[in-house]
């Protein structure tokens, strides 16, 4: 191993300790995993209405009614915001999602707060930056900010934090290429 793969390797490892440091952990104990708690997680009837207005946005070609319907369920949306044909938030947590000014979710992306594991559920911001492009497909996993003008390419999951300017493909979703952010 070469002394740049020790440093990669590294990199990829604080990356990864950082996000889960940013993660809320919930201990379901009992027979079941975690997910057969999820009402005592969050209330029924909001899971309901966030499920429906989820829907209505995801269908409607109106951008200004897709902006204006997540952030009556609490999704922080910036302005100029635009979100792709059945793009989806977190319908458990969608209060912890910010999506910034002029940043894009593309077609059928999701963004989750929440992660129902075997014995424990755990929560996480999910912050899109300022002009930052998700793309078509792609995962973004709670914890995780995607920089300023970052992109993240068609069908990625993203489990770590993404740079500004940088593109990430993949899963897991690793950097690809820098932007010069003076260009």
């Amino acid at each position: 191993m070469t002394d740049e793969d020790d440093a990669t390797e590294a990199a990829t490892t604080v990356a990864e300790d950082a996000r889960a440091d940013r993660l809320d952990r919930f201990p379901t104990p009992g027979p079941r995993n975690s997910l057969w708690s999820w009402p005592d997680a969050k209330s029924p009837l909001t899971i309901v209405r966030n499920y429906v207005v989820i829907v209505l946005a995801r269908v409607s070609p109106s951008l200004r009614l897709k902006n204006w319907l997540l952030s009556r369920i609490g999704v922080t949306v910036g302005s100029g915001v635009s979100w792709g044909l059945e793009s989806t938030p977190d319908v458990f947590w969608p209060e912890r999602i910010t999506v910034e000014d002029d940043a894009i979710v593309g077609y059928d992306a999701t963004l989750l707060c929440h992660e129902f594991l075997h014995e424990e559920y755990r929560l996480g911001e999910v912050v899109i930056e300022e002009g930052a492009m998700i793309g078509a497909g792609a995962v973004v996993l709670p914890g995780v900010t995607v920089g300023s003008g970052a992109r993240v390419a068609a069908n990625s999951l993203v489990a770590d934090d993404v740079p500004p300017n940088a593109t990430v493909a993949g899963v897991p979703a690793d950097v690809v290429s820098r932007a010069d952010p003076d260009e």
